[in-house]
Parts: C-alpha cells; structure tokens; sequence
C-alpha cells in the first residue's frame, strides 16, 4: 500500500544541534555502520523521550568519528534501537515501561502493509486469553471472520474456542511460532465445567495477503422513535476513508437519531483518519481544534518558529480523496470498547469529548495516548532518496496526543461509563440487537430500564489478539514528516 505522505516543501537545513554538527558533516559513515548511524540520528532528533535517554544527547558525541565507534558496540540495528529507548517494555514489566511501542523493521514494506491493514491473513481474528487458573497457558477465541478470506469459505465462526494449534496446547511460549506458520489447524474446544474440552472439530486455515476494510458492519435499528445507526469499525486505514465515508452517508441517508460506534476489536492506526471520523461524527465544529501534537523539545520548537498550526488537528470537512465528508451533526454518542481498543480509537473518545457527550460502554481501554511517524533511511528521514542499500525503518513514538483542553493522561485506559466485558459463554451476533454490547447501548438510548448482569463465569484475562501479535498493532502514527528537520 502506499502510504499518501503529505509532505510540505522541504525547506533549507537548520541548525538544530549543537555546534559540532560540521564535525558530523565532515567525517564519513562507514558501509557498515549506515543502519546503525540511520537509527541513532533518527532517535536523536525525533524521538519522544530523546532527552531522557543520556546516549541520545546532543553532546554525547562530539563527531562522527565518535559516534561510529559508538555504533560498532552493536551488533545489529535491532539491538542498537532496543538499547535506545526510554524504559522500554522489552526490558521491564508492562506497569513500569514507559515506551511499550516503538518498533524497528528490517523491510519497510512489511511496515507499510501493517500501517494499511494488508497482512498475510487467514480472516479469522481472534483473541487469546489465559486459561483459568494459568500464567502460561493459552486459549484463543473467534471475534469475527473477514469477507473474502480463507477462513470465510470454512466452518469457523464468532464465538468458536481453540486451544491448540496443529495438536499442540497454546502457551506464551509457543503461540507466536504456532500462529505464524501459513497453514495451520485450529483445535477446537469447548468451555464446560471450568475446563476446555476438545469437541472433535478442526478447521485448517491459509494465509493470503489480505487487505481488511475496516468498515465490517453499517446498519439503521429502529426501535420506538429511535433509528440508531450502528457502525463497527476495526482499524483507522487511510486507503479505506472511501468505505468509511459511504457507511455516514448511508447513515446520514436514513435519517438516524442516535449513533453507536463499535471500537471493541479496534486497535488504532490513523490520527488523520480518526480526525475525519470524528469529523464524520459531528461536523458542527469544521476549524476547531481536535487534538494537539506535543513533540520532543526539538521538534516543538521547530514547529513554534515555523509552523505552529502543525501541531494541531482540526475538524474538516474533506477526507483524504478530497470528497465532502458526510457528517451526522451528533450532539451524543455512544461507543463500545474492549482491552482491545486503543490508540486512536482512544484519541476520537478522548477528542470528542469536550465537544459532545460520549457515552463509554464495555470494558477498560489499553491505554495509549502516544504517536509515531515512519522514519526512513534518507537525509529528511522521508522515503523520499531512500537508501536503496537497505529497507530499514523505524517506527518510535514521536508524540503525545491530547484534547482541545491539553486532557490525554490516559495511559491506564479509558473507563467505560457502564463496564461490561465480553462472556464467552454469550458473545451473541454482532449487528444483531440481542448481542449484549448492542443490547446495553439500545437499552440506554431508548430508556428501557433493562438491566444487565454481568456473568464472570466465562470471562478470562485477555493476553493478546490477532492484531497486536504484530508489533505494530495497536498502533496511532501520522502520515506526514515535519518539513525541513534532516538529519546532521
């Protein structure tokens, strides 16, 4: 997929470092030293936490020559950049990490798929919780299957179990070598009794590269005087703003009086395209602030000198394509969550929120209110005169994400307004009114006064799911470089 960078007209180099930078200039890269000298001076000038980290510092190296002996300590780019981040999650345990997201790829395509939602997939996604009882063993669980896939032509469906792969149990130890294999066999299983019981079922799955619309379900659910539009979208992909726009149009089409938008399987990916959405969403606020950028000491004050409007995102009235969004005007929204949920899923709650009343139902947000940007091996750190030697690139946390009022200190997750987690024993159909996420926010919208109880016999500690396996997701980046930032 290629990703629609919109970039500004780069601008003449300015002296961001210190004054040793001729130093820099002078002295060359070694051939093999060019990954490793790419990850540091990317880190060093956009790097979220930069100056926490002493061997990001400007002065830490006074030349070239210097940092070239630097860089031979590592043995691979890999280990370099783990070495350079704040309080990584790699080496500390996820409630003392500070960065829990930055990632690093050997093959920029790979990258690029993953930011645009093409993956080799067999279509179904799935979570993966830990066994009752367990730390190390696994079972994984359908969420829903995607049109067009391998596994939509199979005997597999929302709500199915799995607690082996190819015959072998799921743990923590295995279920990433398990799950990457192209082909593979599920083992179904059911839950009685507080044990999985093999059932006897296996459906065997292949991977095609699939690119997911993320817009999985639009429908209008008349209830009393109530038309409610309900949406269920699973990832915010630039390339599919078309898709997403036509689902409000329909919506907006039938006249909808409440709106439900369902971010439960939702892990993030656009801040442009989640600016659209909540765009999408209201549309009386074209030209106010939706969210503001906080970036490094480097950046910030590149940005305040050139270009301060940058660090703002407004609500528009164009999508990407240049088409007229179609906006319901909504004073009140509701929106379903999981563990799942993140990035910027949490950045339209978290966004919209000093604007219109957001009601939050489901389960506890992941809880991730940082951004990164693509940095690539070239001198603005665009694909623009990419290193043709190599297709490395980087994907670290560059910002910040916060409302109108400066609000984004979410890092432990977004509490729903009426909590509710998902119950294997009743996960019901998705769309379908009687399914018990749907069913509460029906229930809220129409006044019914039915209460639900929440069942915790079949509800397990989430470990993972079919997205976030991959590094990248549950990510929030953004499409564009700061103009006229290289590298020294």
């Amino acid at each position: 997929m290629k990703i629609a960078y919109k970039f500004l007209v780069v601008l003449a180099i300015i002296t961001l470092f210190c004054q040793s930078c001729e130093d820099f200039d002078d002295k060359e890269v070694p051939k093999d030293l060019k990954v490793n000298d790419f990850v540091w001076k990317g880190l060093n000038l956009y790097y979220l936490w930069q100056a926490d980290v002493p061997d990001l510092a400007d002065e830490r190296f006074s030349n070239q020559e210097n940092l070239n002996a630097f860089l031979y300590n590592y043995s691979s780019p890999e280990q370099l950049f783990q070495s350079l981040l704040y309080k990584p999650a790699s080496l500390l345990p996820k409630d003392e990490a500070i960065d829990r997201f930055s990632v690093i790829y050997s093959d920029y395509n790979e990258l690029e798929g993953v930011l645009s939602g093409t993956t080799k997939n067999h279509g179904a996604d799935f979570g993966l919780s830990y066994k009752p009882g367990s730390d190390t063993d696994l079972f994984g669980f359908i969420r829903y299957i995607l049109p067009n896939s391998d596994a939509a032509t199979k005997d597999i469906h929302r709500g199915d179990i799995f607690d082996a792969i190819d015959g072998i149990p799921l743990t923590i130890n295995n279920y990433r070598q398990l799950l990457a294999n192209e082909t593979h066999t599920l083992n179904l299983a059911d839950y009685t009794g507080g044990n999985f019981i093999p059932n006897g079922r296996s459906v065997t799955l292949s991977k095609t590269v699939l690119s997911e619309n993320p817009v999985y379900l639009t429908k209008v659910i008349v209830s009393g005087s109530h038309k409610i539009g309900y949406l269920i979208y699973n990832g915010f992909y630039p390339n599919f703003e078309t898709e997403l726009n036509n689902a409000f149009g329909q919506l907006k089409a039938q006249g909808i009086t409440d709106f439900v938008l369902d971010l439960r399987y939702n892990s993030g990916g656009s801040v442009e395209t989640a600016t659209h959405l909540a765009s999408m969403i209201t549309g009386q606020f074209n030209g106010e602030v939706f969210a503001k950028e906080q970036w490094n000491a480097k950046v910030e004050d590149y940005y305040s000198t050139h270009n301060p409007e940058d660090l703002f995102n407004r609500f528009g009235t164009k999508i990407n394509t240049g088409a007229a969004i179609n906006a319901l005007n909504m004073t009140k929204m509701y929106v379903l969550t999981t563990g799942s949920t993140a990035s910027a899923s949490e950045l339209v709650i978290n966004g919209l929120k000093p604007y219109i009343e957001v009601v939050q139902i489901g389960d506890k947000t992941v809880g991730k209110n940082v951004g990164s940007i693509t940095l690539y091996d070239s001198p603005t750190f665009a694909k623009k005169d990419v290193n043709a030697s190599h297709r490395y690139a980087m994907q670290p946390l560059v910002l910040k994400i916060v409302d109108k009022n400066g609000s984004g200190d979410y890092i432990n997750g977004l509490q729903p307004n009426i909590e509710q987690k998902e119950n294997l024993a009743n996960l019901g159909v998705l769309g379908e009114p009687s399914e018990p996420y749907l069913a509460l926010a029906i229930n809220r919208i129409t006044g019914s006064g039915k209460i639900f109880q929440q069942q915790s016999a079949n509800v397990f500690k989430r470990f993972k799911d079919s997205k976030t396996i991959h590094p990248l997701g549950d990510d929030m980046y953004l499409e564009k470089i700061p103009a006229g930032l290289n590298r020294f």
